[in-house]
């Protein structure tokens, strides 16, 4: 791809070099090349960026005086995303499309052109597999599922029937879509349960990533869903009836339980556990191992944005710091036989 396409589409301004320079591919500048393109986005990376072997090196404007002769120079407000856009851009398909001998499709699904189905695969009934698509080596995609265009679904993923994905989304080896809610029903004279219906459905929006052996459960009488460009890490695993918002970050080991909300840009960082009926408000941050009740609600409402919250329950983390060093001030006159005071400015949970 020649490096005016690029600027073309991810903006910027190309301010040294030529515009019909070549760019193959995207590296660390200590191990870039002549047609590779290279970032960077402080003081400190600018000089080894620019005296590297690199080809194209985008970086802030203004980040030098001088531009080494011979190298292009993109200068961008954002280098790191204007990179990371570009190795997409560039990135070459290896795959030639066609459908394995191994694999079993069904005479009614409807594959489209350029879409390539890996061995062992296996294509449901009434399925519909969009353009460029990858199905990868034994993976499941049940009837009635519906995948966009240029979807990557890795080997081993399982799509349970009926569910819906757009347009470029990736799924990572053994995850599982639109599997059964754990919902269930006891009957208090017996003790025994009986499954809640579990017939509602899944939707997966555009521009969605799902990590290695993650789970998203179908809804129980009507629809989880996953909203566009949200990106989810291994091992997570998000309820029925849930509503994930846009551009949500999910990290791993993090559950989500049945009926909770996400609100657009919300980060859950590892171990987050989410209870039944919650609601995650919009861009709010929470810590490692933070922990919201059932039926609860939490927002950034009152606190500075980009607010962290941590614990169980989940507080800013000020308020969590002053609780544990009052705590540490009160186990330590305890032991020496002094009454502890408590500021009354400091809140200590209910």
């Amino acid at each position: 791809m020649i490096l005016q396409e690029l600027v073309d589409d991810l903006g910027g301004s190309l301010v040294q070099g030529d515009p019909e320079w070549m760019v193959d591919g995207v590296n660390s500048c200590e191990k870039a090349g002549a047609f590779d393109l290279a970032f960077a986005d402080s003081d400190a990376t600018v000089t080894a960026a620019l005296a590297s072997n690199a080809g194209v090196v985008v970086l802030k404007p203004g980040a030098a005086k001088q531009y080494p002769h011979g190298k292009c120079i993109v200068e961008s407000d954002q280098p790191k995303l204007w990179f990371a856009k570009a190795a997409q851009l560039v990135k070459k398909q290896t795959h030639v499309a066609g459908i394995a001998h191994s694999a079993v499709v069904a005479q009614d699904a409807k594959v489209d052109q350029g879409v390539l189905v890996g061995p062992c695969a296996v294509i449901g009934t009434h399925a519909r597999i969009g353009d460029g698509t990858i199905i990868g080596a034994g993976a499941v995609i049940g009837e009635n599922v519906t995948i966009g265009r240029h979807c990557h679904i890795y080997p081993r993923v399982v799509i349970y029937p009926g569910t819906t994905l757009g347009d470029h989304v990736v799924l990572h080896a053994g995850a599982v879509l639109g599997a059964d809610g754990f919902g269930y029903v006891r009957d208090s004279i017996s003790g025994a349960y009986a499954q809640f219906p579990q017939q509602g459905t899944l939707v997966i929006e555009d521009d969605v990533e799902i990590g290695a052996n993650s789970t998203v459960d179908r809804g129980a009488l009507e629809e989880t869903r996953i909203r566009r460009g949200t990106k989810i890490d291994n091992l997570v695993h998000v309820g029925h009836n849930c509503d994930i918002g846009e551009n949500v970050i999910l990290v791993s080991l993090t559950g989500i339980s049945g009926s909770s909300t996400v609100g657009k840009g919300a980060v859950l960082a590892g171990q987050v556990g989410i209870g039944d009926h919650v609601h995650v408000g919009p861009g709010v941050i929470l810590g490692g191992q933070a922990g919201v009740f059932s039926g609860k609600t939490i927002s950034n409402e009152g606190q500075r944005p980009g607010t962290v919250m941590f614990g169980t329950p989940a507080r800013p983390l000020k308020q969590v710091l002053r609780e544990q060093a009052m705590l540490a001030k009160l186990t330590r006159e305890a032991r020496q036989g002094k009454k502890a005071e408590v500021p009354e400015s400091d809140e200590l949970p209910a």
